[in-house]
Order: C-alpha cells, then sequence, then structure tokens
C-alpha cells in the first residue's frame, strides 16, 4: 500500500469510494456471521465508513484501521463525536466508548496493536489494493486473526482493462487464491450492479458485479 497515495486522494477529496449511507451487504449479510452483540470487529482501511456507526449500533465494540488523519478525525467531526487521542509507536489510537480507530499504516500494526476481535468486516479494504499488494494484505490480515474469526467480505468484478482502480476488480477465483487455506470460504451472493453505478458506466465498464463472502479463519 501507498501512503501517499492515500493521502493524496483524502487531500484532493478524491473519495468515490465514500458511501453516503450503510453498505446494502453489510445490512443484508452480517445476521449470517451469528455474532454475540459485544462481539469485537475489525475494520481494516475504513476511512469514514458510516458501516462503523451501524456495527455499533448492533452492540459490537469496533476496531478500525485508517492510515489518513484527515479521514479519522473527519469521521468523528461529521458524527459529533470526540475521541479521547493517545499517541502510540503505530501512530495514534482514538477513542470514543465502543471504538478506537487508529490512525496508522495496517502493515505497520501487530495483534497486540489490535487486540482481540471476534470477526472483520472489509467493504473496502481488498479491492483498494493493486494485485501484487492484495497477497501481503491477506498474509497480514491472517496474522492478526486468531483461528475461528470469522469475517464479511464485500469484491467487485468487472474486466479490468476497462478501467484502471481503485476500486480494483478482485475476481472470484482470485478471492480463492489469497485466502485459501488460512480461511474457509462461502458466497453470500452476487449482484449485477453495473446499471446503478454511472461512474463505472462512464468510464466504460460493460459488466459489474458485487460478491459477499463469509470467510472463517482456520484453526491454526
Amino acid at each position: 500500500m501507498d501512503p501517499d497515495f492515500w493521502h493524496e486522494r483524502w487531500q484532493a477529496n478524491q473519495i468515490g469510494f465514500h458511501q453516503s449511507e450503510t453498505n446494502r451487504h453489510l445490512l443484508r449479510h452480517w445476521p449470517q456471521l451469528d455474532l454475540a452483540a459485544d462481539s469485537r470487529i475489525l475494520v481494516p482501511l475504513c476511512g469514514k465508513s458510516l458501516d462503523i456507526l451501524w456495527l455499533l449500533e448492533q452492540g459490537h465494540p469496533v476496531v478500525g484501521i485508517e492510515i489518513s488523519r484527515l479521514a479519522v478525525e473527519a469521521f468523528f467531526a461529521e458524527n459529533r463525536l470526540t475521541p479521547e487521542v493517545y499517541e502510540e509507536p503505530f501512530g495514534r489510537r482514538y477513542v470514543v466508548d465502543q471504538l478506537e480507530v487508529l490512525c496508522a499504516d495496517f502493515f505497520s500494526l501487530t495483534a497486540e496493536d489490535t487486540g482481540k476481535v471476534a470477526a472483520f468486516y472489509d467493504r473496502a479494504a481488498l479491492i483498494a489494493l493493486t494485485p501484487s499488494q492484495r497477497p501481503g494484505y491477506v498474509e497480514h490480515l491472517t496474522r492478526l486473526l486468531d483461528g475461528g474469526t470469522t469475517g464479511l467480505l464485500i469484491t467487485l468484478d468487472y474486466n479490468q482493462s476497462e478501467m484502471s482502480g481503485p476500486p480494483f476488480s478482485v475476481p472470484r477465483e482470485e478471492v480463492y487464491h489469497l485466502f485459501e487455506p488460512a480461511f474457509s470460504i462461502e458466497q453470500l451472493f452476487e449482484f449485477d450492479a453495473l446499471e446503478e453505478n454511472q461512474r463505472f458506466r462512464e468510464k466504460g465498464v460493460t459488466t459489474l458485479s458485487e460478491h459477499a463472502w463469509h470467510l472463517r479463519r482456520s484453526q491454526a
């Protein structure tokens, strides 16, 4: 991951990946993870996602990871939250009630930094990374999770030659290649999303599907 790239995107407000409402796949498929309300959730590369608020509303403690301080502070300001801020070796830890956001490079964090989690939610992390970066992301995510940890992954699939990312296309076969055997994988849903994505159509994309996956970290 290139930190400068993401700092520049946030500074220029080039954040087309940010959604103005809770992700529909999260709403529909999160219950299938069958988690207790007090299960702690890891959200890598969280930006200022409103999905965090929805997870908190379900009773989940949440730990988000975001490299852009601008994004982190925008999240708290826009949602009228006033966190305690702690300087850490990796960067900053913002804490308010059941929410922690670590302002840090994801790849610099250890399991001790993030703490024990029961599940993770990835809507915009894997698809934000180039093909060469994705194996390292999955390897590091695996190191942060205990065996049995479950997760919801959202991916996009389109002809990458028709548009340069991010967000990048992560085909079905690549999901299996990246996550097996460290995770069991179940595809929950596939949705034809081209009609409602004008930005993709304007770029010349001719097919676009969204996929929801249930992953479970294998026991060590």
